[in-house]
């Protein structure tokens, strides 16, 4: 008999594994988070934090995590957090400068002066994208359970699916067929949407409504956190640890055990005794949660009928510690750079995702995102060197106030220009930096794709009383697909335990009364 038990352990630091723990810990259930050995979003050098990844708070405005804050009681707390950016992003290329800015006439007038040929169709698209993430909204503030699991949940989610627009197009020429093939702007409508899905797809190939979603959360207002992923990820543990919950995340899960077919607990890093729970809920997949229960005690349904999932390719990011002398001043937080219209983007042309970050009045952080396939002729030894090619040809007087350049995905040693020469420190002696390469963060394949292509693994695990809630669950939605499967796992759960809802309802009814 273990000595700790738990309501649920949650295995995971991701934002839908964290927003999870906070809602059950705010539902009155004891909550032990494990941070599952996953690596923290920064580390150092020289006194500059640097990024394992590249991080855009684009669910910030889904309906999804307004009703997370809005059971955390922490709406205006979370407002007074974030900063609204001007502009959204930006869309760089030799020939053109596109920034899509929250007011109406200015990216009109933008438009006009980069593609007046295109005005109406432009005008047109954006109507559609609209329509779409409107008729979004609405089926994501109900609170309903996605993927669904069971017959009801098909039946409802079924009925509601049909009425979203897009979601039975077979191409993206549904949406985008009224320009000309080849069209430049094309790229401005499919680019932010590749970066911001976890599908490891062609950009042909993504599923027209989370293109239309998707882009739509680019241009419907985003929201940025000063502090990044590491705020966001402060904020939930601090409402976990509120209400109760215990978080541990530099600790993890070894196996997950059973007692006589029925899930136990886990058993912790270094520990030989189970630590009790009676649900697990984690961001990891559901090949990797069976793997840690060495195949045992798996449902029929998983065994018979589960999914395929492969990881297809990564998110390779290279940091650029450089003086700002050598930026321009008018080069916003997000940004995408495109190759020259003359050259199709190729391994050696790659799109990328550019973030800034202001250190000081002298210094920033420029992190670079390319989305590098598992199988393509570009390895990892070989990406450092295209991805910075790629940046200094759209920012030429970057290499002369370059700082330093890194990337922990390749296992290089750190290029350094402090002095005015380059210096090629190996990482054994970078104490703050990591030794060896760190995974990118994963693009997914799914076969067979359920929900109209939107869909990967339930959020129901292989293992009765396992929950998923990382992005295997939606991966087409990208970020707000982890919140919409936090969402469904804490209402599962919850629904479970009607015990503890009615002793909640009968404490705020008391409450309230006196």
């Amino acid at each position: 008999m273990s000595q700790r038990h738990y309501d649920v352990i949650v295995l995971g630091r991701s934002i839908g594994a964290l927003s999870t723990a906070a809602l059950l810990a705010r539902r009155d259930f004891r909550v032990l988070v494990l941070g599952q050995r996953q690596e923290h979003e920064a580390y150092s050098h020289d006194g500059y934090p640097l990024l394992r990844r590249a991080f855009s708070f684009l669910s910030a405005t889904s309906p999804c995590w307004k009703r997370i804050l809005a059971e955390l009681a922490q709406t205006q707390t979370f407002a007074r957090r974030t900063q609204a950016l001007d502009p959204m992003f930006s869309v760089l290329s030799s020939e053109r400068r596109v920034e899509v800015r929250p007011d109406i006439n200015a990216f009109s007038m933008a438009i006009d002066r980069e593609y007046p040929e295109v005005r109406q169709v432009v005008d047109e698209l954006y109507g559609n994208i609209a329509d779409a993430n409107a008729a979004a909204d609405r089926l994501f503030e109900r609170d309903w359970v996605y993927p669904p699991g069971s017959f009801w949940e098909r039946l409802i989610a079924k009925r509601a699916i049909n009425e979203l627009p897009f979601v039975h197009s077979d191409s993206i020429e549904d949406i985008l067929g009224k320009f000309p093939p080849g069209h430049p702007y094309r790229d401005v409508a499919m680019v932010p949407a590749l970066f911001a899905t976890d599908l490891a797809t062609a950009p042909l190939a993504l599923p027209p409504f989370a293109l239309a979603r998707l882009h739509g959360a680019w241009t419907r207002g985003v929201l940025s956190l000063p502090g990044g992923e590491q705020e966001l990820e402060d904020f939930l543990i601090e409402r976990i640890t509120t209400y109760g919950g215990i978080c541990q995340l530099d600790r993890g899960a070894e196996r997950i055990t059973l007692r006589r077919g029925v899930l136990a607990g886990v058993v912790e890093d270094g520990e030989e005794e189970t630590t009790g729970a009676d649900r697990i809920v984690t961001d990891l997949s559901g090949e990797s949660l069976a793997e840690l229960s060495q195949g045992e005690g798996l449902s029929r349904r998983a065994q018979k009928d589960w999914p395929k999932l492969s990881v297809g390719g990564g998110r390779f990011c290279v940091n650029f510690v450089v003086r700002r002398q050598g930026l321009p001043e008018q080069l916003p937080q997000e940004s995408f750079f495109l190759p020259d219209s003359g050259h199709a983007p190729g391994p050696r042309r790659p799109v990328l995702h550019v973030q800034r970050r202001d250190y000081s009045d002298t210094h920033s952080l420029l992190v670079a995102e390319t989305l590098l396939p598992a199988h393509g002729p570009l390895t990892l030894l070989e990406a450092r060197a295209v991805v910075r090619d790629a940046v200094q040809a759209q920012l030429p007087f970057l290499e002369e106030h370059l700082h330093f350049v890194d990337s922990a995905h390749d296992g290089l040693p750190l290029d350094d220009y402090s002095t005015g020469e380059h210096r090629a420190i190996d990482r054994v002696h970078l104490p703050s930096c990591p030794t060896a390469a760190v995974d990118m963060p994963e693009l997914w394949e799914v076969q067979p794709a359920g929900l109209s292509g939107l869909g990967g693994e339930p959020v129901r695990g292989p293992i009765p009383n396992t929950y998923l809630v990382g992005k295997t669950v939606l991966p087409a939605l990208g970020q707000e697909g982890e919140l919409i499967a936090a969402w469904s796992a804490a209402k599962l759960i919850t629904r479970r335990d009607g015990a503890r809802q009615t002793m909640r309802r009968q404490l705020f009814a008391e409450i309230e009364t006196n």
